[in-house]
């Protein structure tokens, strides 16, 4: 019968993707190694490659994020707390309206 799921870590993940982008070793060799399918190996590196930019960032990329996101929720709570007004001046107007 087959195992269930093996989920790893992510120190283990940054250290097979180390391995291949160093080029010592095959990707197929990594993967008996470490008893890991090679395309997972694969989806590792390219993680690792597309992300290692944010490890040297000087975190202003991160500041101006949490900037904008800070903005869209006082935009967003705004925007219901104007709903919410007009919605009361409508339920108004209709009571006052009559039938």
């Amino acid at each position: 019968m087959s195992q269930g799921r093996r989920k790893h870590s992510p120190a283990f993940k940054a250290k097979v993707a180390l391995e291949a982008l160093k080029g010592q070793e095959t990707v197929a060799q990594l993967a008996a190694r470490y008893e890991v399918h090679p395309g997972q190996i694969q989806a590792w590196k390219k993680a690792l490659a597309e992300g290692a930019s944010g490890v040297f960032g000087n975190g202003k990329d991160q500041k101006s994020r949490n900037d904008k996101s800070r903005k869209d929720a006082a935009l967003v709570a705004r925007l219901y707390q104007e709903i919410g007004q007009l919605k009361v001046e409508r339920d108004f107007l209709v009571e006052r309206s009559g039938p």
